[in-house]
């Protein structure tokens, strides 16, 4: 299960870097705001957090002690991972980031709610979708910054 998870997690994340970087002149015409960390931070970053996903939803599986539980944390994890991807095609590729203010918005609330179905089975199932939520939440802060510093677009 694992494995599957791994597998999952990163192949959201392969689908969610392949709009990115298609993407990325249009990107880098941008204005950013001063808070915008380097560009090596966020493949960095990205790894980093789909494995964690990964063995968050691993060890949810696993300590989930009914079907009922097991079936709708993995709803919400499939649903906020879905929406993970809708922000690359949101942002990236429609080239909209008032869109991508719109998804990481239902993304953010949908990790939120991820976060307590996982912490009904396992504390560190819970535990490591933090940094996650905490990143999406900075996101969205530089998706906001770029929406306002790119007005039209």
């Amino acid at each position: 299960m694992l494995l599957l998870a791994l597998a999952v997690c990163f192949g959201a994340q392969a689908l969610a870097a392949s709009i990115s970087h298609a993407n990325m002149d249009w990107y880098l015409t941008l204005q950013k705001p001063g808070f915008t960390p380097p560009a090596i931070a966020f493949p960095i970053v990205w790894t980093t957090l789909y494995a964690l996903m990964a063995v968050s939803v691993w060890t949810f599986w696993r300590r989930a002690e009914t079907a009922n539980v097991r079936k709708r944390g993995l709803t919400w994890f499939g649903i906020q991972l879905a929406l993970n991807v809708t922000w690359a095609f949101a942002f990236f590729g429609l080239h909209r980031p008032f869109y991508g203010v719109a998804v990481i918005l239902l993304l953010l609330f949908a990790i939120i709610i991820t976060i307590v179905f996982f912490d009904r089975a396992s504390r560190v199932a819970s535990l490591l979708l933090v940094p996650y939520v905490l990143w999406i939440a900075f996101a969205a802060a530089l998706n906001v910054g770029i929406l306002v510093l790119n007005p039209g677009t």
